[in-house]
């Protein structure tokens, strides 16, 4: 792999089904950043026309836990099946922390490789093109704050070389989509936010969206031992776990299914017997 390529794949993919289905976010969340990426995947091209081009950049930021990166690997699934007739789309991991370096200049110089030679020729594979960068603040550190505890000139020239990338890839590739996420938007720099097609701010599940995720998580295990479907229908139940997990981050509240699981050896050794009860007692135990 090129230096801090993570991975690559061909889209869409089989395997790559899941994310987009089964993260739970507000109404219209969606249905916005499908609407963006294809915007930009499929449209790109003519709108870079315009006075204010699109940069194919969106920002995920909020708390850990609420979904952004899931969203992100869904958003670049979705949007290839969306554009399948057009042809395939090349997504592309991206790891931040592959760059920092205690050399001077060597994270400018290894951040302009990365958007003048390795994602061109990633783009140039297929017809679309997904960039993901989780915690992006890694990489374009806000300026204005930089501690002068590490060395507050590459940190500069590094954001300088992402963000002369971005404005590069979107003149000469556009219609490749960056996908960023951050739990510190605040660390991020205000130029780089300012390129940005979309900042979407992910917040901690309301009672409603609770009561999804726990809905989908006892179907999902139900589909493995059907004598449990009864949980999957308990709506009582459902609302009970919600008012007990006010505050909690989606991944943590998935996790109440198998916390619930290992409550007692009996049901560890045979799922099926899990009750309401195991459940509770896995919430109050991890409150």
């Amino acid at each position: 792999m090129p230096e801090g390529v993570l991975s690559v794949h061909a889209l869409p993919a089989g395997h790559h089904d899941g994310p987009w289905d089964h993260i739970f976010v507000p109404p219209g969340t969606k249905e916005r950043l499908l609407s963006t990426a294809i915007l930009t995947m499929r449209h790109g091209r003519r709108l870079a026309t315009l006075p204010g081009l699109p940069h194919g950049l969106v920002v995920l930021a909020g708390p850990p836990g609420t979904g952004k990166t899931t969203l992100a690997r869904g958003l670049a699934q979705a949007a290839a099946r969306e554009l399948a007739p057009l042809g395939a789309t090349t997504y592309v991991e991206i790891d931040p922390h592959a760059f920092p370096s205690e050399m001077l200049g060597a994270s400018q110089r290894a951040v302009t490789r990365l958007m003048t030679d390795t994602i061109p020729e990633l783009a140039a594979r297929r017809p679309h093109t997904v960039v993901l960068i989780d915690e992006v603040e890694s990489l374009a550190v806000r300026r204005s704050t930089a501690s002068f505890e590490t060395n507050p000139v590459d940190v500069h020239r590094a954001t300088d070389a992402l963000l002369a990338g971005i404005d590069s890839v979107a003149t000469d590739h556009p219609g490749v989509l960056f996908v960023t996420t951050t739990n510190f938007p605040s660390a991020i720099d205000e130029a780089f936010l300012s390129r940005a097609d979309l900042v979407l701010h992910l917040t901690l599940p309301d009672a409603a969206t609770i009561v999804a995720i726990v809905r989908a998580s006892f179907r999902e295990l139900a589909a493995l031992w059907p004598e449990l479907r009864p949980l999957a229908d308990d709506k009582f139940l459902h609302g009970e776990i919600s008012s007990r997990c006010t505050g909690w981050d989606g991944r943590r509240v998935r996790k109440i299914v198998l916390a619930a699981l290992a409550q007692r050896l009996e049901v560890a050794r045979n799922p099926a017997l899990l009750t309401a009860e195991d459940v509770l007692s896995a919430v109050d135990s991890h409150s």
